[in-house]
């Protein structure tokens, strides 16, 4: 999909972002747990960039580590990161898009739904995702393979892959999808 979850490692940086800029809003898009694992392990990674997403056990612990700096920063920064939950932002694109823009403090641009049409390179593993609409077709894809997954999402554990953090962008009224 075009809006994919950034690798962990950015998670991280939240603190310093908030030191440099307190004024920025910070913008957390998540997604099904299991559905983001096997995004990261079906890819074909180039050798020596995210190793990790090759072998369960390593996939597991870097999945909880970003999920445990995540409940961090919400705990000592509350209120200070934006969660967007995926499955929401493809399902009503126009108006979880209008949220952000709003959210941000931008004026609205028709062109923030005509993303899959512009001309640019892309660096990244989606790169053919970004040139086609939003869809919704990969929500749950996780469950097509939920029996060679078993030992993933043990590893993992069930206090992250029932993960059910709910977005924290103001919630939409009807009129507020019109732009």
């Amino acid at each position: 999909p075009p809006l994919r979850p950034p690798p962990p490692v950015p998670t991280t940086d939240t603190g310093f972002i908030h030191l440099l800029y307190p004024q920025a809003v910070i913008l957390h898009v998540y997604r099904n747990p299991m559905d983001t694992l096997l995004s990261a392990y079906k890819h074909d990674f180039p050798d020596g960039r995210l190793d990790y997403a090759s072998e369960f056990a390593s996939l597991a612990t870097m999945y909880r580590g970003y999920r445990d700096i995540i409940g961090h920063w919400d705990k000592v920064l509350p209120g200070r990161v934006t969660h967007v939950k995926y499955e929401d932002l493809v399902r009503d694109l126009p108006g979880s898009a209008a949220a952000i823009v709003r959210k941000l403090g931008l004026d609205w641009d028709d062109g923030v739904l005509d993303f899959h049409n512009r001309v640019r390179a892309t660096n990244t593993m989606s790169t053919s995702q970004v040139r086609v609409p939003a869809y919704t077709t990969s929500i749950e894809s996780w469950r097509k393979y939920e029996g060679p997954l078993k030992a993933l999402r043990e590893q993992v554990g069930r206090d992250y892959y029932e993960f059910d953090l709910k977005s924290s962008l103001d919630s939409l009224r009807p009129d507020q999808h019109t732009m």
